[in-house]
């Protein structure tokens, strides 16, 4: 199972996400770092997890606002051994392109994350996934209810190679993997390479989210709290 660190960035700070309720979340606060810089937080989760990928939720341009450009070309500089996998609440293609030209080459390691709750319309899911294109898909729910105003969970036709399913109330919450969703997800699409996010809080959890199918899982509280141990390559 490959864990994936996040880092939710709101007001060019990381803070901890609990339940999808974005109006209340706060600056981290830590066991492993000292620290809301997201360059800090970022290095630091991705030395304890080896990792080769760190999903970033643009909180701010989730919301409507102001992206975190900065933020994100300094990540890419700074750690030029990463996928940067960015949620930044894109409504369409276009927007993903605009901030990859904003990038310039350091766009060639940045992945984006096109979320069924951003995704403005079904002509916008279709234009998504080209052959050429390298983005992910989300499948985002909240307390069972898809929040998909495209359509996305009902088109698996339509789907990337790689697609995460989301469960927002789980997010912080170290209540265990939704592997009833994941499972449900798996079923659509059988040979999609599925990631799950939401609800890790053991290594127990990491093993049952591996047992139903998921290839990897996009961590952040349990890391800070330290409820999974340091990983090697």
């Amino acid at each position: 199972m490959t864990v994936i660190p996040v880092i939710d960035l709101l007001q060019g700070q990381v803070v901890r996400a609990l339940r999808g309720d974005r109006q209340h979340y706060r600056p981290i606060v830590s066991a492993l770092c000292a620290s809301s810089d997201p360059l800090t937080v970022a290095r630091i989760l991705c030395d304890h997890v080896a990792a080769r990928q760190l999903y970033v939720a643009d909180l701010d341009a989730l919301q409507g606002g102001v992206g975190h450009v900065a933020v994100v070309r300094q990540l890419l500089e700074a750690l030029p051994g990463l996928e940067l996998w960015l949620d930044a609440g894109f409504a369409d293609v276009s927007e993903a392109h605009a901030l990859g030209a904003a990038l310039g080459p350091l766009s060639q390691r940045l992945v984006p994350v096109f979320g069924s709750e951003s995704l403005r319309s079904r002509a916008a899911l279709e234009a998504c996934f080209t052959p050429s294109g390298r983005g992910i898909l989300s499948l985002d729910r909240r307390h069972g209810e898809r929040l998909d105003a495209a359509g996305c969970w009902d088109s698996p036709a339509l789907w990337p190679s790689r697609v995460i399913v989301m469960t927002l109330e789980r997010v912080g919450a170290g209540t265990g993997p939704d592997v009833d969703t994941l499972r449900e997800v798996a079923t659509r699409s059988p040979h999609v390479q599925l990631i799950g996010a939401g609800g890790i809080g053991s290594e127990a959890d990491l093993a049952l989210a591996q047992a139903s199918g998921a290839s990897a899982w996009l961590v952040a509280s349990a890391l800070h709290d330290r409820k999974l141990p340091r990983m090697s390559t």
